[in-house]
């Protein structure tokens, strides 16, 4: 069996700071994970295709880039009034957006080639766009996909005081409103990243109940480097033919439509209804399921049919596939999601999917208005 095909970072990867209450454990899955495994390696087997290094994803990855250069170059250079600025800094954002969905996401997972430094350069551009590939690494690809939906230990879902997206998170009499006041609370998170949370994290050492090793060497250069050039081309440059006030304002557009479309794309696989929310057992610190199927449990694809938003999400419509083979070129979901659905049917494993995007959004709206209740319904198991 391929490497592509190991598992994904497991508990005891974690860093060795995390503190061992917050570590729950998996049992056996009862063979599940090697059903579906062992089904995915045959379908690439038999289709000869590569689960990476793919020419589709290179040529996409060009196309993506060139969208992100060009509307930058027409914002800066040839926008001459605010009828003009605005949907480039709208279409810049949606570029972005594509840049972290596609390129970065499946190079951060090591699924975008079979070369480490090529892995590595598709996910630097995450701090190009002014964030750090070096903190979404612990973030995401280590404790997310490890522990999904696990409040207090799913740093994905712990968004802040002022949100509740499950029933073990503390209620507040604002969160009345939540469903109401959250989304356009999103278009905060791109340049909280740029400007406050990365720059937290690296100095406290500390991402919410993680302790995380601060970036030295070769990785505190590209944090340090991917800040200054990100701010250089956001701002300084702009700054440099149009006032200063009308760039600062671009750049909220920018990083408010490109946090709002992020958000909510993530959002849309893990904090809705149809979602589960496990607790470990309290006496063992057990889960109920074994990985595989807590991934699947907690996870809910969507839009499955729209390739248009397939491909500029970069598959994560697809999330459970995405959950279960984050090693694999995303290009690959639509194919794989009937092996996965039909061996989740077999094992009594939980498959759900939203038909549309839109439901997928109406879901998440009720679902936050759900958790703004005092007495809220909990989630399925």
């Amino acid at each position: 069996m391929s490497k592509l095909m190991e598992s994904p970072p497991l508990p005891s990867q974690l860093p060795t700071a995390v503190a061992s209450a917050t570590r729950p454990k998996f049992p056996g899955d009862g063979g599940f994970y090697a059903a579906v495994r062992g089904r995915v390696a045959e379908y690439f087997r038999r289709t000869g295709r590569r689960e990476r290094d793919l020419p589709a994803m290179y040529l996409k990855s060009a196309v993506i880039l060139a969208w992100a250069g060009g509307s930058w170059a027409l914002l800066v250079f040839a926008a001459r009034s605010w009828w003009q600025a605005v949907p480039l800094a709208v279409s810049l954002a949606l570029a972005l957006a594509a840049v972290g969905f596609c390129i970065q996401h499946d190079g951060g997972h090591h699924a975008y080639s079979r070369r480490r430094w090529v892995n590595r350069l598709a996910a630097a551009s995450l701090d190009l766009m002014g964030a750090s590939s070096y903190l979404w690494h612990f973030k995401h690809e280590v404790v997310h996909h490890t522990y999904t939906n696990v409040s207090g230990v799913d740093t994905d879902i712990d968004i802040g005081p002022v949100v509740r997206v499950t029933p073990h998170q503390p209620r507040r009499w604002f969160h009345r409103w939540q469903h109401l006041y959250l989304f356009p609370l999103y278009a905060v998170t791109a340049p909280r990243w740029h400007l406050y949370g990365d720059f937290k994290e690296v100095a406290t050492g500390w991402m919410g109940p993680h302790r995380v090793p601060r970036p030295r060497g070769r990785a505190l250069a590209l944090f340090a480097g991917g800040k200054l050039f990100s701010l250089g081309w956001m701002l300084a440059v702009p700054m440099l033919f149009h006032p200063a006030w009308q760039v600062a304002a671009l750049y909220l557009v920018v990083t408010g439509a490109m946090g709002v479309a992020m958000s909510v794309v993530f959002q849309l696989a893990h904090c809705v209804g149809e979602a589960a929310f496990p607790v470990p057992d309290p006496g063992t610190g057990r889960l109920a399921d074994g990985w595989a199927a807590h991934q699947a449990r907690t996870t809910v694809d969507f839009a499955r049919g729209n390739r248009p938003l397939s491909w500029w999400v970069g598959g994560l419509n697809f999330q459970i596939e995405h959950h279960l083979f984050p090693r694999v070129c995303h290009v690959h979901y639509p194919a794989l999601a009937p092996i996965v659905e039909a061996t989740c049917r077999e094992y009594g494993v939980p498959y759900r999917a939203h038909p549309t995007f839109r439901a997928g959004l109406r879901s998440h709206y009720r679902w936050l208005k759900q958790m703004g209740r005092p007495d809220p319904v909990v989630a399925p198991a």
